[in-house]
């Protein structure tokens, strides 16, 4: 029998089997679906979420089993019921939901490309900064003095910040370690730095939900890491039973990490990183000759 190709509404059709016509905007489509799906995934995993994602599978197999063997009411109930569980799926995953749009806010697609943004300046905070945070973490850690300094990035903490008593000073070794002396005032809680200042001390932050943590890690380890999954904070944590120094970011948590890991990981997020698109830099380029022209 001789085979023949034709072409029909979009589609192929080779000895009885047809074949979808492929264009590239499918491709890039099924590429970026699966981009969002698995990174969906990876999030939901190291949530709460994943437990309630496992319960909602389970009902829909059970929902599943109801349509093969045609069992009626079930399926009359579920069918009017769509709309209650949508509205309580939201209820339910609200907080995963926030999480998921402030770490979508994170990500820095616009800021190359948006010229307003190259008045900014280029780091975070200072070196001496840096040295002064790493300094004090190992300080207290030798004699065992529990401390949680959370570094802030992108994100302003000013609901955490209002939580705790407000402060304006330099960040240095001795006001840190001076900070988090036992049986002072402000040693409970977390203090907040923003660029070379501390901005807020004994501040509350949220515990992390992750069923994963460590059961010998106490409260300062999981506010830190509930803290690094709700925000884009680095935070510092330094035990008062062993002395080890840790480090929390990105829902991720370090342990007993040396100084240099710390001055690393304190480097990778002191510039700011903001003048890198190609506008910005031709934005800036023409406010300065418009400014040559005025004078």
């Amino acid at each position: 029998m001789e085979q023949q190709i034709t072409r029909f509404v979009g589609k192929y059709t080779f000895s009885g089997w047809f074949f979808p016509e492929i264009r590239i905007t499918d491709i890039v489509e099924v590429l970026i679906l699966t981009f969002l799906l698995y990174h969906i995934m990876v999030w939901i995993r190291n949530t709460k979420a994943w437990m309630l994602l496992k319960g909602i599978v389970v009902l829909a197999v059970f929902i599943l089993v109801a349509a093969i063997f045609k069992m009626h009411t079930i399926l009359y109930i579920t069918k009017n019921s769509v709309t209650v569980m949508a509205t309580i799926a939201i209820v339910v995953f609200q907080p995963e939901l926030r999480r998921a749009l402030e770490k979508l806010g994170e990500k820095q697609f616009l800021p190359a490309m948006v010229p307003f943004e190259g008045g900014r300046e280029k780091v975070r905070f200072s070196e001496e900064t840096r040295e002064s945070m790493i300094d004090a973490a190992y300080a207290m850690g030798k004699v065992k003095t529990g401390a949680l300094i959370v570094v802030e990035q992108a994100i302003r903490l000013t609901e955490y910040e209002s939580t705790g008593i407000r402060m304006d000073c330099l960040v240095s070794s001795q006001v840190l370690i001076n900070i988090f002396e036992h049986n002072t005032p402000l040693h409970d809680g977390a203090i907040i730095v923003r660029g070379d200042r501390i901005v807020s001390a004994t501040c509350y932050l949220p515990l992390s939900d992750n069923m994963r943590i460590s059961k010998s890690l106490g409260t300062r380890h999981r506010a830190a890491l509930g803290m690094s999954e709700v925000s884009d904070a680095l935070i510092i944590v330094v035990s008062e039973e062993t002395g080890a120094v840790s480090v929390a970011q990105g829902g991720l948590l370090s342990r007993n990490i040396t100084e240099k890991e710390l001055r690393e990981k304190l480097s990778s997020i002191q510039d700011r990183r903001v003048e890198t698109g190609r506008l910005a830099a031709l934005w800036k380029g023409r406010r300065k000759n418009e400014k040559k022209t005025d004078s």
